[in-house]
């Protein structure tokens, strides 16, 4: 009888506090005994890498893994969302699901029976995080299957591996972005001056629509900034008329 290996899945996410710019998603799908391989590579949490580390490392993980799966949330689908309710950890609860439906697409009875899906989770409940991931799913015999746990992305190469790849991808997409506009926003993050700079200047650019997180709070206190000032400027006026 055909032994079957125990496979693992590792999901991490990159980009979910900035104001601008997509979150990304990502899984890989390996076999147990090549978790060994991606250590010795160098998989750890992408934080700890530097962005030249993780180009570098990103190419070789995606030749070491059976397949991997990225999935991108834009700005406007994180705003859709929030719109209906949902908070960023449930947008990304139906993201992770969605990999996971992708991965595991093709493997027989057998090989999920041998699969442990590692998350890396983003909310403070891990077991209702892990509930709502589970309601997404297609395969509903997983529950048995699933870890959730924070910092999963420092403790399990796979998770590590999911993240780098990531990041890199995230990276790939803010770039394109900033060629698309033809200018330089940094980050991404609030924390970020350039950024800050960039969305006081372009928050009521409709030519940029779909590149900000509309939802954000730090978003709306930019437009609401500025829309202050404009009114302030037409309060100024009306008075000067009389």
């Amino acid at each position: 009888m055909e032994k079957t290996s125990e496979l693992l899945i590792g999901i991490d996410d990159a980009g979910r506090g900035p104001v601008m710019g997509p979150m990304l998603l990502a899984g890989v799908l390996i076999e147990k005994d090549k978790e060994l391989e991606l250590k010795k590579l160098g998989a750890k949490d992408s934080k700890l890498l530097s962005p030249k580390q993780r180009t570098e490392l990103e190419s070789k993980l995606r030749k070491e893994v059976m397949s991997y799966k990225a999935f991108l949330v834009t700005p406007t689908e994180i705003d859709s969302g929030m719109g209906k309710g949902l908070n960023l950890n449930q947008v990304e609860a139906f993201a992770a699901a969605s990999i996971i439906n992708s991965l595991i697409e093709n493997l027989k009875a057998s090989e999920r029976k041998n699969l442990k899906i590692i998350l890396d989770c983003p909310s403070i409940n891990t077991s209702a995080w892990k509930n709502q991931l589970l309601s997404y799913l297609e395969d509903s015999g997983l529950n048995q299957n699933i870890i959730c746990e924070h910092k999963a992305d420092f403790n399990y190469p796979v998770v590590s591996a999911a993240s780098i790849i990531a990041k890199v991808t995230r990276d790939a997409e803010i770039e394109k972005i900033k060629k698309q506009i033809g200018e330089d926003f940094g980050s991404g993050y609030p924390s970020d001056p350039v950024t800050r700079e960039f969305l006081e200047k372009n928050v009521d650019n409709p030519k940029l629509k779909g590149i900000f997180r509309e939802s954000w709070a730090t978003f709306q206190e930019a437009r609401n900034k500025k829309l202050g000032i404009k009114q302030g400027k037409n309060k100024q006026s009306k008075l000067g008329e009389y």
